[in-house]
Order: C-alpha cells, then sequence, then structure tokens
C-alpha cells in the first residue's frame, strides 16, 4: 500500500522532517532528503506491526 508523505526542510539546521498524515504518530526525520524518506519507510513498517498485535 502507498502512503503520501509530507517532506519539509528545518530552514535553522537543514535537516527534514517527513510525516504521514494519513498515520497518527508516523512521524521522522533525517540529515538528507533520501535518509528522511528512508527512515519514514521504517517507521511506517514499525507502525503497522504495532498495530496489528
Amino acid at each position: 500500500m502507498k502512503w503520501r508523505v509530507v517532506l519539509e526542510t528545518d530552514t535553522e539546521t537543514g535537516d527534514w522532517a517527513v510525516w504521514c498524515p494519513e498515520l497518527p504518530g508516523c512521524v521522522s526525520a533525517g540529515e538528507t532528503e533520501e535518509e528522511a524518506l528512508e527512515n519514514i519507510r521504517e517507521a511506517r513498517r514499525s507502525l503497522s506491526k504495532t498495530r496489528s498485535h
């Protein structure tokens, strides 16, 4: 299943924040856009496992 993600840069640090609006609590960050996207994928997997138990 595909989920929409929102990416936003922090103007002070240059880091990236990322979250899935349809999945409350599914948020992450990274120093690069690529790292943030990988981190949100892992957060989605972890959240799915948590909610299925």
